[in-house]
């Protein structure tokens, strides 16, 4: 599969960006897909680091002409049209087909009390199980919220994000800084002066990471979408809680007769309504018990019926054309219960082969889908792409972040009925083919980024794997995937490459890998400031290179290195300054200083105005010192 010729554009948000992307500059060494490999410069902090494919990451003090302007805020277009690059890629077929803009039940009470919290600046956590509709009720209360916010509505995924992620996200969301990723005093000042809506779904944390978020947002409300297994907020965090159950039988029953477009028949009432009460009334139990009735409808109808042109059921064979007597309809019973219940494996069994491989992918992949514009390589199915409509129709999958999974329980359900089989060898599949379409020099790091819960998942599997050449393919993958998540800021995502391609390159021998994988971990580790880790993972870098007599990764190994070793007597200098100030620096003429409780002496020791030559951690000390005496004075007063 050409990438250029397959690689699903609108569903990135490049419709108007050329065939070809130019990439910021190249090296001369060869990529993973034959090209140049791309190297790619940008601003971490004070740090300007040059990602390069082949021989590790450089890192070194950003020189005043590399410094980034001032991150400036996007205008509404633009925020609007990097929406529509994050959001999950829209099925193929006729609007409407794949069934995922179905009505909200029963939800006009919480999506009218949503938006009035959210107008008064109240932020509120949305709780419901997998299934209950959260995410359309998200949708519901962003489109009416959209103009209430100078800085209008951002969606944000929580899905495997951390606190501090989703404050990255929160400021490329709002603001234009191209290859710039803040130190986090300056990302928090910034991000502090946003005013805008937050939509936040499928929230992975509580307690204290979300105080953290909430709290470097005061400008921000936010609504918050989780399952009750997500551990709760704290009590000081004053969120509103909204819990959202089942609907209504009635409403089940409307729902059901939307999706099938007729009115139910009494024996699929009675139906509908044991499985209101075993489902306790769950949307997404009834999108699939829809999809069910639409099957049996088809089934039930002329010959050739089922061949919707979409890969929604399979074709007709001879043997069953053969089996039905012309004009005769065939009686198809209802469902079972028990089948309604757990539908996953009886919805698949009548969709195309294609539609079939594509759940074996998710399977394997821990249920995470690749995208659409890959399933044709992945499934050897030209027409495997349609396969995502019908899977949302029948409601086996569900948006998640930028992309498709397998929705509740399904996971379980498809193993259960077989589909796990092969799962190693269809995740090695996988891997190949990203580590083939990440290098190319037609992908842009963020569409490789886009893809990163996919490729993570392959690298999760075959680390996990014992059999021969799957570490090995998870190492490549790694190499090639871990660049271009650095390249487009989506740091998370590279560390967790880093890791993975690290463990594997130890189970498989590969002593160089392990030493490029050091390498980059010991400069994301510098960047991020935990500078022990740094100097940990470059030693071992160092060592290991050292044994291959790899001079050029030795090198920029030890200038890293270097930076650390600086970067630490610094904030060692720092420290040693704060208790030699608090004995006794001497005092800058002036004004005479406040005796000992009166009543201005705290104040004063806060406001007095330092000296151009004092640092920050001199006058922190001294305001320390100040008020601490100022308290020990007052209470010495009877």
């Amino acid at each position: 599969m050409d990438p250029n010729t397959h690689r699903g554009p609108e569903e990135y948000g490049e419709q108007d960006h050329p065939a070809e992307p130019p990439a910021p500059a190249f090296g001369g060494a060869q990529g993973g897909s034959g090209g140049l490999a791309r190297v790619v410069r940008l601003v971490s902090g004070h740090y300007l680091v040059t990602v390069n494919p082949v021989d590790g990451s450089e890192i070194e003090p950003c020189p005043p002409g590399e410094r980034p302007a001032a991150p400036g805020k996007l205008d509404p277009q633009e925020r609007a049209a990097a929406a529509r690059a994050a959001a999950p890629p829209l099925p193929p077929g006729p609007p409407g087909f794949a069934g995922h803009e179905t009505v909200l039940e029963e939800r006009t009470e919480d999506t009218e009390r949503l938006v009035r919290l959210l107008s008064r600046g109240r932020s509120v956590r949305v709780t419901g199980p997998s299934g209950s509709g959260r995410t359309r009720l998200l949708d519901a209360v962003a489109t009416a919220c959209a103009d209430l916010a100078p800085d209008g509505v951002v969606r944000l995924s929580g899905y495997h994000r951390t606190a501090t992620d989703l404050l990255y996200a929160l400021f490329a969301a709002v603001h234009r800084a191209p290859q710039h990723r803040p130190e986090r005093p300056e990302l928090l000042r910034m991000v502090a002066e946003i005013g805008a809506i937050v939509v936040l779904d499928d929230l992975e944390f509580g307690g204290s990471a979300l105080d953290e978020l909430l709290d470097a947002t005061p400008e921000c409300a936010f609504l918050l979408a989780a399952t009750p297994d997500v551990a709760a907020p704290s009590a000081a965090s004053h969120l509103e809680e909204v819990f959202l159950g089942g609907i209504g039988r009635d409403a089940c029953v409307r729902l059901l007769e939307r999706a099938v477009d007729r009115p139910l028949t009494d024996d699929e009432q009675a139906w509908a309504a044991d499985l209101w009460f075993e489902s306790e009334g769950l949307p997404l139990r009834f999108v699939q018990a829809a999809a069910l009735l639409r099957q049996r409808d088809r089934m039930s109808s002329a010959p050739g019926a089922l061949d919707d042109g979409y890969g929604l059921f399979p074709e007709k064979t001879p043997e069953d054309d053969a089996a039905a007597e012309p004009g005769e309809r065939p009686d198809v019973p209802l469902p079972s219960l028990g089948e309604a219940a757990a539908p996953a494996p009886l919805l698949a069994s009548r969709l195309s082969a294609a539609a079939r491989e594509s759940l074996r992918f998710a399977v394997a992949l821990g249920g995470e889908l690749p995208h659409q514009a890959h399933l044709p390589a992945l499934t050897e199915d030209t027409h495997a792409d349609a396969a995502l409509g019908a899977l949302l129709a029948c409601g086996l999958i569900t948006p998640v972040g930028g992309h498709y999974r397998l929705a509740a329980t399904v996971q379980d359900q498809l193993t259960a009925a077989g589909y796990a089989e092969g799962a190693a060898t269809r995740a090695h599949t996988a891997a190949q083919h990203y580590a083939w379409w990440a290098g190319h020099p037609s992908v842009t790091p963020e569409r490789a980024a886009a893809e990163s819960d996919v490729a993570l998942a392959a690298m999760g599997v075959l680390t996990g794997s014992r059999e021969s050449g799957h570490a090995s393919a998870a190492v490549l993958l790694a190499r090639t995937a871990a660049p271009a998540f650095a390249a487009a800021l989506h740091w998370s995502a590279w560390e967790r490459s880093l890791r993975h391609g690290q463990e594997a390159a130890r189970l498989a021998g590969e002593v160089a890998e392990e030493a490029y994988f050091h390498h980059e971990l010991g400069v994301l580790a510098l960047c991020t400031g935990s500078l022990d880790r740094a100097r940990a993972e470059l030693e071992a870098s160092i060592g290991l290179r050292g044994v291959l007599s790899d001079r050029n990764g030795a090198v920029a190994g030890r200038r890293a290195l270097a930076l650390v070793t600086d970067r630490s007597r610094a904030a060692s200098a720092a420290t040693t300054a704060v208790p030699q100030a608090a004995a006794g620096a001497p005092q800058p003429v002036g004004p005479k200083t406040p005796a000992a409780g009166s009543p201005d002496a705290v104040s004063t020791a806060k406001l007095r105005v330092p000296r151009a030559e004092e640092t920050a951690a001199t006058v922190a000390a001294r305001n320390a010192a100040g008020t601490a005496a100022s308290t020990a004075a007052t209470k010495a007063v009877p």
